[in-house]
Parts: C-alpha cells; sequence; structure tokens
C-alpha cells in the first residue's frame, strides 16, 4: 500500500524551530514533485511549499516564504520542511502529498491554492502548535 507518513510536529514557543519530514513506503518518492500543505483550526487546507525531484525547484506560499525551506534527501526517500520564526499563526495539522504522475511540470505556474487538486496520494499529517 502506498503512503506517505509525516512526523517532527509538536509544540514550539513563537520564534522557535521545528524539522518536519515526509517519508514514503510502498513507494520511492524520488521522482515526484512533493508538496506540503496546512490545516488550521477552523480553516480549509492550504498549499504550503513544494518540491520537484532533483529539489533544484522550489515554491512557498508568501506567508511562509523567508521563515520556512523544503528540501528532500532522496537517497533516503523523504522531504523535509525547515520551519523558522514560527508564529501562532502557523499553527496547524502540516500533510505532505504527491501527485499521481511523475510529472515535473504539473503545477507549474499555479498558485499555492490550486496545488492541492494535483495531489494524490497523502498523509495522515503532523500537529505543529506554537504557542507559548
Amino acid at each position: 500500500q502506498l503512503q506517505l507518513v509525516e512526523s517532527g510536529g509538536g509544540l514550539v514557543q513563537p520564534g522557535g524551530s521545528l524539522r518536519l519530514s515526509c517519508a514514503a513506503s510502498g513507494f520511492t518518492l524520488d521522482d515526484y514533485v512533493v508538496g506540503w500543505f496546512r490545516q488550521a483550526p477552523g480553516k480549509e487546507r492550504e498549499g504550503v511549499s513544494t518540491i520537484s525531484s532533483s529539489g533544484g525547484s522550489t515554491n512557498y506560499a508568501d506567508s511562509v516564504k523567508g521563515r520556512f525551506t523544503i528540501s528532500r534527501d532522496n537517497a533516503k526517500s523523504t522531504v523535509y520542511l525547515q520551519m523558522n520564526s514560527l508564529k501562532p499563526e502557523d499553527t496547524a495539522v502540516y500533510y505532505c502529498a504527491a501527485p499521481r504522475t511523475t510529472s515535473q511540470t504539473i503545477l507549474d505556474g499555479l498558485q499555492p491554492w490550486a496545488w492541492e487538486v494535483w495531489m494524490h496520494y497523502w498523509g495522515k499529517g503532523t500537529l505543529v502548535i506554537v504557542s507559548s
């Protein structure tokens, strides 16, 4: 069974950092664009960041630019989201996702709100709480 598993969430104070990980089981992530999404309490899920299979192309939502960094280690079939300078409004369940296809252009030109519809494989999420 193809699955994505997120880890690394937790409680952190404002201004702190966390690193989330996304690992695949049943398939390898190496050939896929991977995205991070989040859903805050009472809000719709939103796109946070994406990364190409090589790691050479990344995209970020405006709300996290300059604070979050997406990366991947294909040797470990794992994608990371380094989150720095965390704010209370970053509190959410964070999900990683991958499309059904290995196309590297599937998200080209799309705004973060449009990424989600192209994703097929989803993890169950990891909770991040930013609070003092």
